[in-house]
């Protein structure tokens, strides 16, 4: 018989484990359709931003005087592509496919002092050529020397490299002029269609002789030849940046067939991490969460439950005061806290912002935010963060009317607008810095007038909307009754004090995502892939506990202190996290980053409060309401005489 009970669990746990295996290794769509190409058919590769690590203000790439076609085309770019400051255009770069080139001329460069100057300067920062073909990122690959035949890909490759000459010790700049194309397709047998998989090229500083006069892409170079087969290998004989040199821009591609199929081709750029070490952060976390769990299942196992059967064998007074001092102040405990409409605002803003999070984690580990579709996980996220707004009002407002306030219009307009209108403020000037550095990362004042329509258009109404709703809803009633005169709070003891509980309370919610943060600030600054959301969505639910149960922990121990100032409390103890998101946010920039510039810096630190305001919000509000239902709980498992 209880074999017979036991078998329907088997497929469960197996579904579970099948899940954490996805999860954990991230599942994505690989784009909306597969181009399918015949041979010869043309193949046009696009051009993205110059992107740097030192300096974090990306350019278009003819910012740079490079070879430009005879009319430059823009892509069409979604609203989190113009965020992100991508820029894509067309390109000379035009391929036949399964059509080998040998050194095909694009152009010649005669490079006055300004532009040489402008080389110099994108060269001395590191900054990157990106490019695109068929949707995929062009990449360069580099073998690890530490594992065995392990290969990395770097996104894009550098503009140039400095060096010196031999028995030189003065430092010149290189330009890279000569690309070798690799692209790698699936061939279909049967049709013999094929589809591309993978974009690589070695980039190499040659200075081209020629023969005779220029002439266009007509003229025969003697420094590689297709008729003679002679092709370009090193840099031994580099292109060096200088007024009046004259510089030839020069490709190669090369097609190889490839085992990888076209629903695959990401894998490449988005597995290639250590999946060890985000599993090891996982186990970590959930040490943390098993600790605080054991915790609170003493506190309310053992504590708590014997402290209500006490309470309702109807002792006296005098001996419950003995045993425990959180039902003493069961008549203040449910007192409206100081600036409670503000709290009010706060709360509703961390379920907007903890639904647009939830539901974006859902899409992501599901697998329909596409690596393919550049742009598209700001995007999701922004409209997502418009749409929840209907959830910010309703719960502001029923939280507005439990603390027995009469404007609820005017609470809906602070948690429309003090939020994001805080977000938008920082964004306005770390934008008019980018846009003094005539960097294509400047969001454009039309993007800028898209965001505004989105908030005043649609997220401020449909706050009203859930706050009217919110408003109708019959007050949330208390388990017990609140006296008209405030208890005297009793001193509390050292470790009881507001702050040093306050900042206590973070260093777990923070101790349980700072592995997975690290990766994440390595792919926003780093510019290196991360689509490892199953991990992220995990430690995202670890994190939720992570808040409840620390925040229920040090309020029940201020409960037995009779101190019933709980609700702000509360808030802050699980918020106090994004301080040392913030701290940790300055020890990375300090210790990984090789930023340099001002400007650059500002823009870290500027970002970085951002995300550390919205992550106070986000775990904020999860502790106020862990705090919240335990205090409700707890209060109407007694009979107050």
């Amino acid at each position: 018989m209880e074999a017979a009970r036991s078998l329907p669990v088997l497929p469960w746990i197996a579904l579970m484990l099948a899940l954490f295996v996805i999860v954990g290794n991230g599942f994505y769509l690989p784009g909306v359709a597969p181009a399918d190409f015949q041979k010869n058919d043309p193949l046009q590769v696009k051009v993205n931003k110059l992107s740097s690590t030192k300096t974090q203000l990306p350019y278009s790439y003819y910012s740079l005087p490079y070879c430009k076609p005879k009319a430059i085309v823009d892509s069409a770019e979604n609203l989190g592509e113009v965020l992100r400051g991508d820029r894509i255009e067309n390109s000379p770069y035009g391929f036949s496919m399964r059509e080998p080139q040998m050194c095909k001329i694009v152009c010649k460069l005669t490079p006055d002092a300004k532009v040489a100057k402008d080389f110099k300067e994108k060269i001395e920062d590191e900054y990157r050529v990106n490019m695109i073909l068929d949707n995929l990122p062009l990449v360069v690959p580099i073998r690890r020397l530490d594992q065995d035949s392990s290969t990395v890909y770097q996104q894009g490759f550098h503009v140039g490299v400095k060096g010196q000459y031999t028995g030189s010790k003065d430092e010149k700049y290189f330009v890279h002029n000569h690309l070798s194309f690799l692209v790698k397709y699936h061939r279909d047998e049967q049709t013999d269609f094929a589809r591309i998989v993978g974009f690589e090229v070695k980039p190499f500083s040659v200075r081209h002789d020629y023969e005779g006069e220029w002439n266009g892409d007509k003229t025969r170079l003697t420094t590689c030849d297709p008729h003679a087969k002679r092709t370009v290998a090193n840099s031994d004989n580099p292109q060096e940046v200088d007024e009046k040199k004259d510089i030839v821009f020069t490709y190669d591609v090369e097609f190889q067939e490839s085992e990888v199929k076209w629903a695959s081709r990401w894998d490449t750029y988005l597995l290639m991490t250590d999946d060890q070490i985000h599993w090891f952060s996982i186990v970590n976390s959930l040490m943390i969460v098993l600790f605080l769990s054991g915790m609170v299942a003493m506190i309310m196992l053992r504590t708590l439950y014997r402290d209500i059967s006490k309470y309702n064998q109807l002792e006296t007074q005098e001996e419950a005061q003995e045993e425990t001092g959180w039902k003493l102040i069961h008549g203040d405990v449910f007192r409206p806290p100081n600036n409670s409409d503000l709290l009010c605002v706060y709360v509703g803003t961390g379920v907007q912002f903890f639904g647009m999070l939830l539901v974006t984690m859902i899409f992501a580990v599901l697998g329909f935010l596409s690596p393919s579709n550049r742009g598209g996980l700001m995007s999701a996220m922004l409209l997502l963060w418009v749409f929840m707004g209907i959830f910010a009002g309703y719960s502001s407002a029923r939280l507005y009317k439990m603390f027995k306030g009469s404007e609820w219009k005017k609470t809906a307009l602070r948690t429309a607008c003090m939020f994001p209108g805080i977000m938008f403020a920082l964004f306005f000037v770390l934008n008019a810095l980018i846009w003094g550095e005539k960097s294509s990362g400047a969001v454009p004042f039309t993007t800028m007038f898209a965001l505004v329509l989105l908030w005043f258009g649609i997220s401020v109404p449909l706050v009203f909307v859930g706050a009217y709703l919110g408003s109708k809803k019959p007050a949330i009633e208390h388990p017990v009754k609140t006296n008209k005169i405030p208890r005297q709070i009793p001193e509390q003891a050292w470790y009881m004090n507001p702050l040093f509980s306050i900042m206590i309370g973070g260093i777990l919610p923070f101790g349980a995502v700072f592995i997975e943060l690290f990766f994440i600030l390595t792919s926003i600054w780093l510019q290196q892939f991360y689509y490892l959301f199953g991990f992220l969505f995990l430690v995202f639910i670890i994190l939720i506990v992570t808040c409840a149960e620390i925040t229920i922990v040090l309020c029940y121990f201020q409960l037995c202190s009779e101190d019933y100032s709980w609700w702000w409390r509360s808030y802050l103890t699980s918020g106090s996290s994004a301080l040392y998101l913030f701290l940790y946010a300055a020890f990375y920039f300090f210790t990984k980053l090789e930023i340099t510039k001002m400007v650059s810096g500002i823009l870290y630190f500027g970002y970085m409060l951002i995300a550390s305001y919205a992550f106070f919000v986000l775990t904020g509000t999860i502790g106020f309401y862990a705090c919240f239902l335990f205090t409700r709980l707890i209060y109407s498992s007694v009979k107050i005489d």
